[in-house]
């Protein structure tokens, strides 16, 4: 089977824009319209809560304790990725790839816009099962994840 033609280097960035605006969207909606306070916890479904944390670092926290210094190099890391899969869209050989490179494009965007506008990133998705809760993230997370499965299906898949 012949792959699916990429997208153009205009969809995809409309694209990223969209999927960073719906990440924003909805991190207004937990932060602002619904008030939620930092540690604030709703349960959505039974495996499922919003809980508002601000996260300084990257994926579980991690590199928090950088401060302004560390606030500073996150904004700069996202900002060469941002600019670096952009840059590989526009040589895309199918869909899934370009896809993969404006699912990271746009959740990169999202979460940088959180550093830029609040100073850390909006997480608020809570998942849980029989007393085991994952990290709390948001929708650029879920972006940028289900784009490391794209690229990882595409590595290992046969030519």
């Amino acid at each position: 089977m012949m792959p699916v033609k990429p997208l153009s280097l205009n969809h995809a960035v409309l694209l990223t824009l969209a999927l960073a605006a719906l990440d924003q969207l909805s991190k207004i909606a937990i932060v602002f319209w619904a008030g939620y306070a930092t540690h604030q916890t709703q349960t959505i479904l039974p495996f499922l809560d919003f809980t508002l944390i601000w996260n300084y670092g990257i994926s579980y926290g991690l590199f928090a304790e950088g401060g302004a210094a560390g606030r500073v190099f996150l904004i700069v890391v996202s900002l060469l990725a941002i600019g670096f899969f952009t840059y590989l869209m526009r040589g895309a050989e199918h869909f899934r790839l370009s896809l993969a490179y404006a699912l990271i494009c746009g959740g990169a965007l999202g979460n940088l816009i959180d550093r830029l506008w609040h100073g850390a990133v909006v997480d608020f998705i809570s998942l849980h099962a029989a007393g085991y809760y994952w990290y709390v993230f948001n929708l650029a997370d879920i972006w940028i994840s289900f784009a490391v499965v794209i690229l990882l299906y595409d590595a290992l898949r046969p030519s």
